[in-house]
């Protein structure tokens, strides 16, 4: 490990502190960011009220912004702006495991994937709340639609997966880049990183890992290294991230609706960002987030290290009444019924995007069982 050409990562990596008071400062100055503000804090808007707020609320931000000059300074912030939304949009967070980890060594978080934005800030804020190094996050470049996105990612130490980029030749470049830069940053930078288990969000409630994630994570693997040095030296954790409710849940059943329905589905230009403030601002109840155990051990493909990531994210995830209650439902033969909160929101969604909804909380313990079942039978 340890040979790249760092100019490759110009593109995709995380500021630097020297980067940091100029991209604030830009912040400041772009309009679409302080609409964003607007949006997020003031939920009924005429246009004139919109047209007021702008230069209160540029001005407030210029005050909050002042005296941040580094990445840990955006740090300190984000994790203020977490506390308040953990405060108004949830009935409590709470985490384990950490203490099977170690200050001092930096870890490969993989982990489930249900929200854009909130599951690796969750997992850097349990981090930084309890005296850990937070980590660098991989973002895919879709959310790249509007410039202060871009800086705001990158200011909260996101990294740039090119999922856009078609051709195998481009594709295999950027990943084998994506790799260096996530080895670099552990092994040189000393910076844990995060990333998704799959492309993407799970909306069907199915947290599977794809083997494709570890083997573009190998390819920065030197040629005497063997494939288990290797994953033994990434010191993978899977990570568990439960939610009672997911506010973006009439969103997601909605998209698999119509990939149902006509085949495919191509998201409007501020779909992602219309997710990432619903998913922000919505209701979510509890929250729990597990930290598993170190991967280490005998492995030789990607396929046994991705089963054993959904071994453990699958186990410890916490499964809420909401996810029980639809089980029931569509599993049981339960009817569907208003007389539980996730029943009274799956009927409040349009009929035919119910029993996507539905299947969105049953398969959390649908997966559980299949994981039991398989091993009983391993045993046997």
């Amino acid at each position: 490990m340890g040979d790249y050409d760092t100019s490759a990562f110009e593109d995709i990596r995380a500021y630097h502190d020297e980067e940091v008071r100029p991209a604030l400062d830009r912040l400041i100055e772009d309009d679409e960011f302080i609409s964003a503000i607007i949006d997020l804090r003031i939920k009924k808007r005429s246009k004139l009220m919109k047209a007021l707020a702008y230069p209160f609320v540029r001005q407030r931000m210029r005050r909050i912004l002042r005296g941040i000059h580094d990445v840990y300074g955006v740090q300190t912030l984000v994790r203020d702006f977490m506390r308040r939304m953990i405060a108004r949009s949830t009935a409590g967070f709470t985490v384990s495991g950490l203490d099977g980890l170690d200050r001092e060594k930096t870890y490969l978080f993989i982990s489930n994937h249900r929200d854009i934005v909130l599951d690796p800030a969750m997992v850097s804020y349990s981090l930084y709340n309890n005296g850990y190094k937070t980590v660098r996050i991989a973002i895919g470049d879709n959310l790249q639609s509007k410039d202060f996105i871009t800086d705001l990612m990158k200011l909260n130490k996101s990294f740039i997966v090119k999922r856009s980029v078609k051709g195998p030749r481009e594709m295999l470049a950027n990943f084998k880049t994506l790799s260096a830069y996530i080895s670099k940053s552990l092994n040189e930078d000393q910076e844990s990183v995060w990333i998704a288990q799959g492309e993407g969000r799970a909306k069907d409630g199915k947290d599977i890992t794809q083997p494709a994630i570890i083997k573009m994570i190998t390819m920065s693997k030197g040629r005497q290294e063997s494939f288990e040095e290797f994953i033994n030296g990434l010191h993978i954790v899977p990570v568990s991230i439960s939610y009672e409710y997911d506010p973006c849940d009439g969103a997601k059943a909605r998209e698999l609706y119509l990939r149902e329905r006509d085949g495919s589905y191509k998201k409007g230009p501020q779909e992602d960002f219309q997710s990432i403030t619903k998913g922000i601002t919505g209701y979510k109840g509890k929250i729990h987030l597990h930290f598993g155990e170190v991967i280490a051990g005998s492995y030789s493909n990607p396929t046994e290290v991705a089963q054993e990531i959904d071994r453990q994210i699958i186990s410890n995830y916490k499964s809420y009444q909401s996810n029980q209650d639809a089980y029931d439902m569509m599993y049981q033969g339960a009817a569907m019924s208003a007389d539980t909160p996730v029943g009274q929101r799956i009927l409040d969604m349009p009929e035919e995007h119910r029993s996507f909804a539905l299947a969105m909380y049953a398969n959390v313990i649908q997966l559980k069982n299949e994981l039991e079942k398989n091993q009983e039978l391993s045993k046997s």
